[in-house]
């Protein structure tokens, strides 16, 4: 696999992030103070992982900006189980809590308006 850019470190990486890994797919998703990085690691034997990465921007007193991380690994005998107790978790929300979604979907059809008018 060839070089990429590494949006947590800022430069251009081979295997990511030093937890021994080979990059296989990462997707990246901005929520507002907080970024996603969902990175699908291969071990030496060829069993895929997932390495779950919050970062958040965090200004010190100082006024220097450091990057706080926090990082999950999802194993492969852990996929199901897992994926289960989310949907179960934003099932909850989604009925307890459904203006949660609505403006999370008002923000995404603006976002997409903004964007198509960009291009006119």
């Amino acid at each position: 696999m060839g070089e990429r850019f590494d949006f947590r470190t800022g430069g251009v990486g081979g295997s990511g992030d030093g937890d021994g890994g080979e990059d296989v797919y990462s997707k990246v998703v901005r929520a507002g103070k907080r970024t996603y990085f969902f990175d699908v690691k291969a071990t030496r034997s060829g069993d895929y992982y997932l390495a779950i990465t919050e970062s958040r921007k965090r200004t010190n007193r100082d006024g220097t900006q450091v990057f706080e991380k926090n990082k999950i690994f999802l194993y492969k005998e852990d996929f199901a189980k897992f994926a289960d107790g989310l949907e179960n978790a934003m099932s909850y929300v989604r009925e307890h809590k459904p203006e949660f979604f609505e403006a999370e979907a008002r923000a995404a059809e603006e976002a997409a308006l903004e964007a198509e008018f960009a291009m006119l």
